[in-house]
């Protein structure tokens, strides 16, 4: 399995902003700022989340919320304020507010396609 990374652009509710380079976890439903990112942008906790692993392992962070933008696509989005050590992870609640999707097998963003029925 291959990773991808892409680079976005995170805006705190001042107006600060940063440029993260992300691993795109498909497995994980919220996107993970780190410590320094999140503390930069002046984001305050807003609740506390238990999260799941892959093994079973259960962790609880504190939740906020961002604007983020990528790929020509920008919105606000529910974030994961890491801890020490915590890398930056894209999660996939963040790329359905964006209406993006990873493509699998070309390991590549792509616009959502969306259906009316």
């Amino acid at each position: 399995m291959g990773l991808t990374f892409v680079e976005a652009t995170v805006t705190g509710s001042a107006g600060k902003l940063r440029q993260v380079q992300f691993l795109v976890d498909s497995g994980a439903s919220y996107t993970l700022l780190p410590l320094d990112v999140w503390q930069d942008l002046g984001l305050k906790p807003k609740r506390k989340v238990t999260f799941t692993l892959a093994d079973g392992t259960r962790m609880e962070r504190s939740v906020s919320e961002c604007h983020i933008s990528l790929e020509g696509n920008d919105g606000h989005t529910p974030v994961i304020l890491g801890e020490a050590d915590d890398e930056p992870l894209l999660g996939i609640v963040t790329l359905e507010n964006l209406g993006l999707m990873l493509d699998p097998f070309k390991r590549k963003l792509r616009t959502m396609q969306m259906r009316l029925s």
